[in-house]
């Protein structure tokens, strides 16, 4: 083929892959990912083995594509404020690769792509609460919480903890203290795991005048609250062993991974307390944020083992 010929071909594959990439980014595919670590587990501790292959895609993918059209909800609102900040100025709404009509219009079909999955995949219970999650995080957290309150991570983290009871709520088709307690463990781990980070990133965000906690406190305060909720997750995840029928497993992994968290979160607050250099404890802090999600995703792989494996501790 001559070369001419070839340039359009060329140039159209190119604007083709350019896009689908700067969708695949509006979705915030790494925080999908996190989320969906705990919405398989949750699954198989509830069944107490695998559930059936079609409820399974239909829940991972119904709940992925929420996830999605939250991610890229939140993306279109919160253009103004990521064109100011170094850590999300490569998204693609701040690039000019999509037109916000663009986005927003891919973040309804896919919001309600995902609803449509989750009706005939799954039941009318796993729908309403892939559509609370939905309303979560891009209503309650992006529009109402985010620039107005430093506990904004705190409540809007609620729409975090909703993988779990979709979860639940697919596999028994109601809500039971085994997935209450799953929630918690996730609203509670979610400002040890965000506070580090914005410690980290606090230029940014008081550049765009966002009131994240780890950016408007000092570093002793904000250390603080991370060993106190850190503590509070490990504690509330033990409440499965008596409430939820958690065995052998589950109980040594999540005692042993929850003593490592509480431990790097001890750290990061003698770091805090001592007055180091900021950058020594910004390092700390962004140390506790990578642990935090290598703790919960210890967690969500041991309650996938856990049924496989000796019974429950407490009848």
């Amino acid at each position: 083929m001559p070369r001419a010929s070839r340039q359009p071909e060329e140039a159209l594959g190119a604007f083709i892959n350019r896009k689908a990439s700067a969708y695949l980014a509006l979705t915030k595919p790494r925080v999908v990912e996190l989320l969906l670590v705990s919405t398989l587990p949750t699954m198989i501790f509830a069944e107490r083995g695998f559930p059936s292959v079609w409820l399974m895609i239909s829940t991972i993918v119904g709940g992925a594509m929420a996830a999605g059209a939250s991610g890229a909800f939140n993306c279109y609102i919160d253009r103004d404020m990521d064109k100011l900040m170094k850590r999300t100025k490569g998204r693609p709404l701040v690039t000019g690769d999509l037109t916000p009509k663009e986005a927003l219009v891919f973040s309804w079909a896919l919001a309600i792509a995902s609803l449509v999955v989750f009706w005939f995949g799954t039941n009318p219970l796993t729908t309403a609460l892939g559509l609370a999650a939905i309303l979560l995080y891009v209503v309650f957290y992006t529009l109402i919480l985010k620039r107005r309150t430093a506990q904004n991570i705190v409540w809007g983290g609620i729409a975090g903890c909703m993988p779990v009871l979709i979860a639940w709520a697919a596999v028994k088709e109601t809500i039971e203290w085994p997935a209450v307690i799953l929630f918690l463990v996730i609203f509670l781990w979610t400002p040890p795991h965000y506070w580090p980070l914005s410690m980290k990133y606090a230029d940014d965000y008081n550049a765009a005048s966002v009131p994240m906690l780890g950016a408007i406190a000092n570093a002793r305060r904000v250390s603080v609250q991370v060993v106190l909720y850190a503590w509070a997750t490990v504690v509330c995840s033990l409440l499965l062993v008596p409430l939820g029928g958690a065995g052998i497993v589950y109980t040594v992994v999540a005692g042993v991974a929850g003593l490592w968290f509480v431990y790097e979160s001890h750290v990061l607050y003698r770091e805090a307390q001592a007055d180091h250099k900021p950058a020594e404890v910004n390092r700390k802090a962004m140390k506790v944020f990578h642990i935090s999600i290598t703790y919960l995703s210890i967690v969500f792989l041991a309650l996938a083992i856990d049924p496989f494996v000796g019974s429950p501790l407490l009848p």
